[in-house]
């Protein structure tokens, strides 16, 4: 039987390079003009990669590093004027385990596990634990 608190540890498999440097920088969605970014997959998970095409709809899962763990209400899109939330009931970055979801779609292979993708809103130096395929794959 499974202990529902087990501890157990992710292993970034790459990071995240982006123009956005500051939390204050960051848009509150990828639609609200979030920037280009590059995805370094690390050298040990290339092959894991070596399907990704531009175009491909992806999506990352990633370590919300600079988040605060102990926060589990939030005035949602930090709008004073509105009700203290749950953060389960909201995208707020800042909860017990910060993990983002971002859809992405890549618009060029740099290099080897290097690809530049679209609308990402994450600070440079973001740790990514997964990528899975996107819709329809």
């Amino acid at each position: 039987m499974s202990n529902a608190y087990a501890q157990f540890q992710f292993k970034p498999i790459g990071v995240i390079h982006s123009s956005l440097k500051k939390l204050s920088d960051c848009p509150r969605q990828e639609s609200e003009n979030a920037p280009e970014a590059v995805i370094e997959i690390f050298k040990a998970f290339e092959g894991a990669a070596s399907h990704l095409l531009p175009g491909d709809e992806v999506i990352l899962l990633t370590w919300l590093d600079k988040a605060d763990r102990s926060t589990l209400t939030t005035h949602p899109r930090n709008d004073l004027n509105t009700e203290l939330t749950g953060v389960f009931s909201t995208r707020s970055p800042d909860r017990p385990n910060p993990v983002g979801l971002h859809t992405v779609k890549i618009t060029e292979k740099l290099g080897n596990g290097t690809f530049k993708v679209l609308a990402l809103d994450v600070l440079d130096g973001t740790p990514i634990v997964d990528i899975k395929s996107g819709p329809g794959k």
